[in-house]
């Protein structure tokens, strides 16, 4: 295990490890512990209680937060004709078909996030190999396979993030930085644990959420109590 730096140490110390805090707490205490010299991004890690080996447990999607992430994506659309006007219409940082999959294929990697209508996708597919590890390969769950080009660029422009389970049943999600308000902070994240909720796939059994934490891009991380507040 990496060699721990003496700030994130000195951080660590105003955290009890053995404590599960409000969220308003939690939150206090990841700007607090929040050493780094940029705005840091504050992300919130849930523990599910799910077999993600099994199909009927598996868990993705996205959801716009209402405050966004504090980042501005930057969106690929794969379209041709009167939807890929649609899409430079929206705001699409980059928009085409061949010669964009062309680029992709020489090494070019300067958005985000990848939306495509589903009659380019049996294009799109064929770049699975560069695509697929690093998550960036356009999926109907998270509303980035769809004609609808105009909404799904909106709603990522506006904030949406994506959410998977990995194999152990572990979410890391984006919730905004550390230059939010607090109470944004806690809004977004209330919204995510809420979509957690949602997610809950019938086959899961015992324990469903585990474990939630949040914290800063290089801080600890802050255990929170979900039955501190009320899901709206």
């Amino acid at each position: 295990m990496a060699k721990k730096g003496k700030k994130f140490l000195e951080a660590q110390k105003l955290v009890d490890r053995t404590t599960a805090y409000s969220v308003e707490e939690a939150i206090e205490l990841v700007k607090k512990t929040n050493f780094a010299k940029f705005d840091a991004t504050v992300e919130v890690a849930f523990r599910l209680g799910v077999d993600t080996r099994k199909n009927d447990q598996q868990i993705r999607g996205a959801v716009v937060l209402p405050h966004g992430t504090g980042k501005t994506q930057k969106v690929l659309v794969f379209a041709k004709g009167e939807k890929a006007k649609e899409a430079e219409a929206a705001g699409a940082d980059f928009v085409g078909d061949a010669d964009l999959i062309n680029k992709i294929n020489q090494g070019w990697f300067e958005f985000d996030v990848i939306v495509a209508t589903p009659d380019m996708m049996g294009e799109v597919g064929k770049l699975g190999r560069v695509l697929g590890p690093k998550g960036l390969m356009p999926n109907p769950k998270t509303g980035t396979v769809t004609f609808d080009v105009e909404k799904a660029v909106n709603e990522i422009k506006a904030g949406k993030v994506e959410y998977r389970a990995d194999k152990a049943g572990n979410v890391h999600v984006p919730v905004g930085k550390v230059s939010f308000d607090n109470e944004k902070l806690v809004e977004n994240f209330a919204t995510m644990y809420d979509t957690m909720l949602k997610a809950k796939p019938a086959a899961a059994k015992g324990t469903y959420v585990k474990n939630v934490s949040v914290t800063s891009t290089m801080g600890p991380g802050v255990k929170v109590d979900p039955s501190t507040f009320a899901v709206k």
